[in-house]
């Protein structure tokens, strides 16, 4: 197999660059298509190094050597090549085809950088992990998986990008006659990016690539003459999808897009774009549609996979021949490179079913998803102290997107757990957004998932410090905010914790939550009430003098009971529980037949 699969990959690089059918199980095809299969530009479209020799690489010597050269190449890349210094991207001269030779082939910490050249292939490469540690806005280093500036004539095909610094795949500065295919972009902030000029001149088509838990740029598409985007699997989205900025022009077609706010946005007045025949799964916000852009076969012809076969038929093909390694199911996250990951967003996308990441200390700046298909992982701080592992971000829910509206409560959230059967231990999870600026909540976390655990948790934020909107259950956790501290429309159990308000304001509302066997503290006497709305028990816990005497305010199902403490007092503006209906109010009730933490 591994022989038959050297052979497929050379034969490719070497065929002319016209159209010819896909390989109906991998879409493996001999030949580019696209934009870059075009006559243009003084190239006959796109054949990479097939006018030269062979050569196989499997250290980053000989990787650069044969990739800068001025004559054109085949450079087959054998097993993991990892790229010194940290970051480095290779520059490649024109007249290259870079192929992975089977399975296993891949770029670490490093990628490539395509200038002014022409006539590149890029295929069934990983190239992964050169992800700047604490930079999730990727701010500091350029260390993208592929840059090109100014290229022309370049395919981009089968390989798999992930967890680089800054963005996965940057498509900039007037290249043009690009086709990216068959790729997956995964576990990172930014994946595509097209752009960084006024001209309105580059030409792009992507088709069949599974850009999955990224946040940005799911493509982010300025001022091109054409992009057309086809039979992309667009899944679990932490932002925004698919974007057209300045005066570009888009056509998206049967693409499949789920779990995914503001799918297909037209930022600017100049934006065109039209999309037909996608499917929008579990999606929210625009799929906006605006001008004529342009026909796409007026240049190519393709051929278009019905929208609702998209994810089985892009999962099952996209990325390099061969697929990957699988995750270890321990997976440490370090700021200090001792790690698998340096980001514990990365861990979470990495991670099979089951697995537990242990997370080093230090402050993790970053946005978190536990998308919905992850289940039953634990993320848990190394040392078993919270305040030593701090994740943390400043996202208000009412501030302004770029691209107009606001972020809300979902994609404001610093922690997003989706998932099922998650657990998070000994950490301390942060919205740091000053809410002084414009009052407003700003979550630290939510969670939608169902069963979904804390134990040893700190909660920190200022309103809407924890929305809950599935069911979970917190152990001996601390709970810090002013207004609606706890809120949401699911069930939260509340055991054994401490909820301190900083300010006036209320401890919860919405949903169904239990507080047991907790403490509640505050600065202000008689400045705080219990809940504002939902149904809310209060019982065996300390209440501090900062609880109103009339705790209970606006429309909801209120009760206490056996509360101690300068705050807590039974009167007729108090509900109390009977003892047998405290029966029907424990952490048992709540929980039904789940057990968090057995044996511990």
């Amino acid at each position: 197999m591994r022989l038959l699969l050297s052979s497929l990959l050379v034969a490719a690089a070497l065929t002319a660059a016209a159209p010819a059918p896909a390989s109906a199980a991998t879409g493996w095809s001999e030949r580019a298509d696209g934009f870059a299969s075009l006559n243009a530009l003084g190239v006959d479209g796109t054949t990479g190094g097939a006018a030269g020799p062979t050569v196989t690489v499997d250290n980053q010597a000989d990787l650069e050597r044969y990739a800068t050269a001025a004559e054109p190449y085949v450079i087959k890349v054998k097993g993991s090549i990892r790229m010194e210094p940290y970051g480095k991207e290779i520059a490649v001269a024109s007249g290259k085809s870079i192929v992975g030779d089977g399975a296993g082939a891949e770029i670490v910490q490093g990628g490539f950088f395509l200038g002014q050249v022409h006539n590149v292939i890029i295929r069934n490469l990983t190239i992964r992990d050169s992800y700047v540690p604490g930079d999730w806005d990727g701010k500091s280093k350029d260390y993208d998986g592929v840059q090109m500036d100014g290229a022309h004539h370049v395919w981009i095909d089968h390989n798999r990008f992930a967890r680089t610094g800054d963005g996965l795949l940057d498509i900039r500065k007037d290249s043009d006659y690009v086709t990216v295919s068959w790729n997956v972009f995964s576990d990172h902030n930014k994946a595509i990016g097209v752009g960084w000029t006024s001209n309105v001149v580059t030409k792009v088509t992507m088709h069949h690539n599974w850009i999955r838990g990224t946040f940005q740029r799911n493509a982010s598409i300025d001022n091109t003459e054409a992009a057309h985007l086809y039979n992309n699997y667009v899944q679990d989205i932490g932002m925004y999808g698919t974007m057209i900025r300045g005066s570009g022009k888009l056509v998206v077609e049967n693409s499949y897009y789920r779990s995914v706010p503001d799918p297909i946005v037209a930022k600017d007045p100049a934006s065109q774009v039209v999309q037909r025949g996608n499917v929008f799964d579990g999606t929210r916000g625009r799929t906006d549609s605006v001008g004529a852009a342009f026909d796409p076969s007026a240049h190519y012809a393709y051929r278009l996979d019905p929208a609702e076969r998209v994810p089985a038929i892009v999962t099952r093909g996209a990325g390099p021949l061969g697929g990957e390694r699988p995750a270890p199911r321990r997976i440490t996250v370090a700021l200090d490179g001792t790690g698998d990951f340096g980001s514990v967003q990365a861990a979470v996308g990495a991670a099979p079913r089951g697995a537990v990441i242990t997370v080093k200390p230090g402050v993790y700046r970053e946005l978190v998803r536990v998308w919905p298909d992850r289940r039953d992982l634990t993320i848990k701080g190394a040392t078993g102290r919270a305040e030593d592992v701090v994740i943390t971000y400043e996202l208000p829910a009412n501030g302004a997107k770029f691209y107009g509206g606001t972020w809300g409560t979902t994609d404001s959230a610093t922690l997003g757990v989706l998932g099922t059967g998650i657990t998070v231990e000994d950490v301390t999870l942060q919205n740091a957004y000053d809410e002084s600026a414009a009052p407003g909540p700003a979550p630290a976390v939510q969670t939608a998932g169902d069963r979904i655990a804390f134990k040893g948790t700190r909660f920190l934020g200022d309103e809407g410090t924890y929305q809950a909107d599935g069911l979970a259950y917190l152990r001996d956790c601390h709970l810090e905010g002013d207004v609606d501290i706890v809120r949401g429309q699911g069930t939260a159990v509340l055991d054994r914790c401490v909820v301190k308000s900083l300010a006036p304001g209320n401890v919860t509302a919405g949903g169904n939550v239990l507080i047991a066997g907790s403490r509640l503290e505050g600065e202000a006497a008689k400045s705080v009430s219990l809940g504002r709305s939902g149904d809310v028990v209060v019982r065996d816990s300390w209440l501090g003098a900062h609880v109103k005497d009339d705790p209970w305010a606006g429309e909801g199902r209120f009760a206490e009971y056996r509360n101690t403490g300068p705050g807590a007092a039974v009167t007729a503006d108090r509900p109390q529980l009977t003892d047998d209906q405290a029966r029907e109010h424990t952490v048992r009730a709540y929980l039904g037949n789940w057990t968090p933490f057995p044996g511990r």
